[in-house]
């Protein structure tokens, strides 16, 4: 049986249960918990065009909104990935060329919803975790960076309610109009990144 978003994203329930392995040998145990969201990333802006269109012939809706000045699609799938024991995930975070730093390319991170404990999470648990990111008031997700540049995250709420939250709807197709894609140059020089 073929699985037509691991054929486009890569195998998702390897990528899972790899990701669940290494936190659990950091004493992490994340069963208890909803997963919100894989995080995608492309290196080149074509890549990223064709990717949500195509992901999108899977999907209910698309948010696409600009953060760090270029456009992110939050893709709402029409069936939720089936993942681990049962689990699922619903939303795919489509990441187009990276802003500031080496980034693996493809499968990125998994999303992983704590609820309004995340805080007494992370002091449990704060010698396994790498770091909080500030990304707004509604989102301050904990993480953990492995060593080839995958992560997990740790949020108090789903992605998609994060969204919702800041006024954004899945209701249809939407894509940010008149964005140009901007040259990546880095402190090595305007050459692309390897992918991995």
């Amino acid at each position: 049986m073929t699985d037509p978003i691991a054929d486009l994203i890569g195998d998702y329930r390897a990528f899972t249960a790899r990701q669940r392995d290494r936190l659990a040998a950091r004493g992490i145990d994340i069963a208890p918990y909803e997963l919100s969201h894989f995080a995608v990333r492309v290196p080149e802006w074509d890549q990223y065009v064709h990717l949500r269109t195509v992901l999108e012939r899977h999907a209910v809706a698309n948010v696409e909104n600009v953060w760090n000045g270029r456009p992110i699609s939050m893709i709402l799938l029409a069936e939720p990935l089936r993942v681990l024991d049962g689990q699922v995930v619903p939303l795919i975070e489509l990441i187009p060329p990276v802003h500031q730093r080496v980034y693996k390319m493809g499968l990125e991170h998994l999303g992983v919803v704590v609820g309004e404990e995340v805080d007494a999470f992370s002091r449990r648990h704060r010698a396994a975790l790498t770091g909080q990111q500030f990304q707004s008031a509604t989102n301050e997700p904990y993480y953990v960076l492995f060593e080839h540049f995958t992560h997990v995250k740790f949020h108090r709420r789903s992605l998609r309610a994060v969204i919702e939250l800041k006024g954004g709807t899945f209701d249809g197709v939407h894509h940010v109009d008149d964005w140009v894609p901007q040259r990546l140059v880095t402190a090595t020089g305007p050459n692309p990144l390897p992918i991995r």
